[in-house]
């Protein structure tokens, strides 16, 4: 796997479980250990600005958090493969600051790094940027969980 510009959305369906509408990574420019860079392109056509809000769309914080989750998940998959039957989920949240408004044409920069982990507990700190200018930032903690059948 090369290491620098992995780019195909095959890439990111591969190892992401998230699919339309709750997909929120378009790309992934750069993956190494413990780093990663991906994009997410936000488009007027995105579900969530239907309500939120019709006469000033804006991306909901809420959802620059999950963008920003589903890129972490890119380190914990890459790095043990995929498995079907392991899941990587949001435990929790800190340090969650809202800088600037994410609007439709933006196109949001993610780069998460780990801080620590020690299976199966992560700990990852989370910048989402839109032209170099923070929109926000955070402390990831999620947890690799076997699923049961």
């Amino acid at each position: 796997m090369a290491e620098n510009k992995v780019g195909e959305i095959a890439r990111v369906l591969g190892l992401l479980p998230h699919r339309y509408p709750f997909l929120l990574v378009d790309r992934v420019l750069e993956l190494e250990k413990g780093r990663v860079v991906t994009i997410k392109n936000v488009t007027f056509n995105e579900p969530f600005f239907q309500g939120h809000f019709p006469e000033r769309p804006v991306m909901p914080g809420v959802l620059l958090v999950e963008a920003m989750a589903q890129s972490a998940a890119f380190i914990v998959l890459s790095q043990m493969g995929p498995d079907p039957k392991t899941l990587f989920m949001l435990t929790g949240l800190d340090k969650v600051r809202f800088r600037r408004q994410v609007v439709p044409g933006d196109q949001v920069r993610i780069e998460v790094k780990t801080i620590k982990f020690h299976r199966p507990l992560w700990r990852m700190s989370a910048e989402a940027r839109v032209d170099g200018e923070l929109a926000a930032e955070a402390e990831l903690s999620a947890m690799e969980i076997e699923e049961r059948v």
